[in-house]
Formats: C-alpha cells, structure tokens, sequence
C-alpha cells in the first residue's frame, strides 16, 4: 500500500472520523474524472490548490470546489505575499503527494489553508487520498476542520 495513502488513512483513523476510502478503477487526476468516476456533482470534488511564498519556504492550501478556480489576486490577498503556482517538485516536497493524488490533509509540511465555501452546500465532498486512484468522501465541515482551513472568496468560477 502506498506510504501517501497511508498517511491519510492513518490522519482520519487517528482522529476518529469515519470517511470513506474508495479505490477507484481508474485515475482520477482531474476532478471531472474523479466526479465521473464517483457518480457526483463536479463541486463535490476537493481540489486542492498548492501555491508557494516566491522564496518558495511557505505553501498555502487552496480547497476548491471541482468546478471552481483559484483567483490569483484573491489568494494573493489572503495570503499578503505574491503567490506563485507549486510545480511538481514543489508539491512533493511541500505535501508529500504527486500531483493528481494531493490529499488536503497529512502534509508533510503543515500549510496555510483556505476553504471554498461552495464546498458546504453538499453533505458529503469528495477529496484525493494520496493518489490519483483513492478518494476519499466526508462532510464539509469534518475535512475543514482535519485541513485547518479558514472559508475565505478566492475563486472564480470555470
């Protein structure tokens, strides 16, 4: 089993919240197949955004609704420091995920987060469980309080 997959499941087991692991038949790396996949709406898939301090020391966590894109001037707003887009690299070192499979919970480095409050008009959202084939479902509120995650306006829509 995979060490990322793992962490995941071993941060919901050790806060003893119920979500719901599920290995899908095929990749979702984006959240129109992850939706598809599922059998859900589009913005009941977390996504989650990493972007980084131009010293590229910090990442903040964008939790965003499927259909939802992070406005750079907003995230860069809440942030107060001129936020560049993670490349792969960065997103391992930050988070410890590929890109595809970046759970928003069990970094490797505890980000800053933000949650998209379009993700609270659904009872269950579906979030990557650190990889592009394991998702993992479970109620707004419960992965914002796992993530750390303030709601904030930082998206646009698609």
């Amino acid at each position: 089993m995979s060490r990322s997959l793992n962490r995941v499941r071993n941060l919901l087991e050790s806060a003893e919240i119920e979500a719901k692991v599920v290995e899908m038949a095929a990749e979702t790396r984006t959240a129109r197949d992850a939706a598809n996949s599922i059998g859900c709406k589009l913005d009941q898939i977390v996504k989650s955004i990493v972007l980084l301090a131009p010293d590229r020391k910090s990442h903040w966590l964008f939790l965003t609704a499927g259909g939802n894109l992070v406005d750079m001037e907003k995230a860069r707003a809440l942030a107060g420091v001129d936020l560049v887009r993670a490349d792969a690299g960065s997103v391992r070192a930050k988070t410890g995920f590929a890109i595809g499979g970046v759970a928003p919970i069990a970094h490797k480095e505890k980000p800053i987060a933000y949650f998209d409050r379009r993700l609270s008009d659904f009872d269950i959202v579906w979030s990557a469980a650190g990889t592009p084939r394991h998702v993992f479902g479970l109620n707004p509120g419960s992965l914002k309080g796992l993530a750390g995650a303030a709601d904030a306006d930082f998206t646009e829509s698609d």
